[in-house]
């Protein structure tokens, strides 16, 4: 891996990191729904310019099925899911959960497609299994019904990637990834439109400068410039050393945390990252699962 894709590398993994520091600020003023279809609609709104300036056809007529089952697997469902968690956990435990994505998408990818499931992916899931409950049984959050129910959040949105990648394994070769993206991105904004309305919009009083520069940089950071240039690292890098982001995800949401929100990084902490990590690493080299997104 040359010096300038390292680079990259590293600077998509502090992207990734930061969204969960992203939505623990919005969160708890705009709410779940709103706070991911922002997201999703401002992301979706910079990419398809951006399509239409580069002059990548979108074949809406042709893929809009696609559009949309991508968009609430991979988009709505998971952002609204860790939005909603963002209000308890802190943003380290949510990215650490994250990290798990590629052991759903093992047990996807067995169920679904009849991929081998290994013992080193059975080992895989096992100890991501083990990380997360020594996360969230003994971290630095009290545990209550609530972390609980967070927890199980995050593992829902991880457990979408998962059926998500499944499904993209199907697609993937008749849709480019960039139109994938985009066009994922546009369904998720559509789709989440009469949660928001139900939801009620934010207040005018809550949408103040920060809050609107936050929301602009989950969208165009971690939504939009993200998928970009992910595409770009596995063009050049090819898609084993690209997905070695997600070891690197959870330390940069755990950094950020940190420093930005005074987030508690335990001894316990550090431990349950280091098992999910090592879980998704065993789970990464025993097969071709799908990278954990943000």
């Amino acid at each position: 891996m040359r010096s300038a894709d390292l680079v990259r590398l590293v600077i998509l993994a502090a992207i990734w990191g930061a969204s969960f520091l992203f939505m623990r600020i919005l969160a708890p003023v705009l709410g779940a729904v709103w706070t991911a279809e922002l997201r999703v609609a401002i992301a979706a709104a910079a990419m398809l310019l951006f399509m239409a300036a580069t002059r990548r056809p979108m074949q809406f007529g042709r893929h809009w099925r696609a559009y949309l089952i991508l968009g609430i697997l991979n988009s709505a469902l998971p952002f609204v899911l860790f939005a909603y968690a963002a209000l308890t956990l802190p943003a380290g435990y949510s990215a650490i959960v994250n990290a798990t994505s590629p052991l759903w998408g093992a047990l996807v990818g067995a169920a679904v497609l009849g991929e081998t499931l290994t013992a080193r992916k059975i080992a895989g899931l096992v100890t991501g299994v083990a990380g997360v409950v020594l996360l969230v049984r003994l971290g630095p959050a009290q545990f209550t019904p609530q972390v609980m129910t967070a927890a199980l959040a995050c593992l829902g949105a991880s457990f979408c990637y998962g059926v998500a990648g499944a499904y993209s394994k199907k697609t993937s070769s008749a849709i480019p990834p960039p139109q994938m993206a985009t066009g994922s991105q546009f369904g998720a904004a559509l789709l989440l439109m009469p949660f928001a309305a139900v939801a009620g919009a934010p207040t005018p009083e809550s949408l103040t400068p920060f809050i609107v520069l936050i929301a602009c940089a989950l969208a165009l950071l971690c939504s939009a410039v993200a998928y970009f240039l992910f595409f770009r690292l596995i063009a050049d890098v090819g898609p084993t050393k690209a997905l070695t982001v997600t070891f690197l995800v959870p330390l940069f949401a755990l950094l950020w945390g940190a420093l930005f929100l005074h987030e508690t990084i335990s001894i316990n902490t550090l431990i349950g990252c280091a098992l999910v990590v090592l879980a998704t690493w065993l789970v990464t080299f025993g097969g071709k699962p799908q990278i954990a997104k943000a």
